[in-house]
């Protein structure tokens, strides 16, 4: 009997009740799924193991025996149905006689040189990807060098939080949700000295604040 010869990643879903097999692009990993094939003797084990747990077990040995085999993976059944499944999928894939992946021939296969897009990549697909690539990077550049930040300042220290009442920080001196400034200290419009945020009057020099 002939090897079996297509991709090397595919899984193998087959049960005691039927074989199915799903395979998988070397390049992209889109997966295509084999349609299901009954299996004679998974599914005759099936009825015995019924039948064993109506009648108390008697036929258990049985069951269990064309379970174990169809578990094994392999077997006569196993080969045949998984040969059936690859001649059902292959059709959707090509090999790159260069590089040797198995690819679909939808996404990862370049028709006008006859090699995967790996070894032979679409220049318009390149040229549209990193036409793409350039303008994400002006657009952080650019952004980087304009002033979003017109209504915060710098220069008073940051808080998450009011420590007062809780309440998230917005821009400003002064909590927009109670009031009371976020800072410890001002400053004193007449003499510049800094002097306690609840103050009501300059330590030095003695103005109103």
């Amino acid at each position: 009997m002939s090897v079996i010869e297509f991709v090397q990643n595919y899984d193998d879903l087959s049960t005691d009740e039927g074989f199915q097999f799903r395979f998988f692009c070397d390049h992209c990993r889109n997966g295509y799924m084999s349609s299901f094939q009954k299996n004679k003797i998974g599914i005759a084990g099936g009825f015995l193991r019924a039948a064993g747990d109506m009648l108390g077990g008697v036929f258990a040995p049985a069951s269990n025996t064309a379970f174990d085999i169809q578990r094994a993976v392999g077997g006569t059944a196993h080969d045949s149905a998984l040969r059936q499944a690859v001649n059902e999928i292959k059709p959707l894939f090509v090999q790159c006689h260069r590089c040797g992946s198995w690819v679909c021939s939808q996404v990862c296969w370049n028709d006008e040189k006859s090699l995967c897009k790996q070894c032979a990549p679409i220049l318009m697909e390149e040229l549209a990807s990193a036409q793409a690539q350039a303008a994400k990077v002006q657009v952080q550049d650019k952004t980087l060098s304009s002033n979003q930040i017109q209504d915060v300042s710098i220069d008073i220290p940051a808080r998450a939080f009011c420590a007062h009442c809780g309440a998230a920080a917005t821009p400003g001196k002064f909590c927009a949700a109670c009031g009371v400034p976020y800072t410890t200290e001002q400053q004193c419009a007449k003499c510049h000295a800094s002097v306690k945020a609840d103050s009501k009057f300059c330590a030095e020099c003695g103005s109103p604040l």
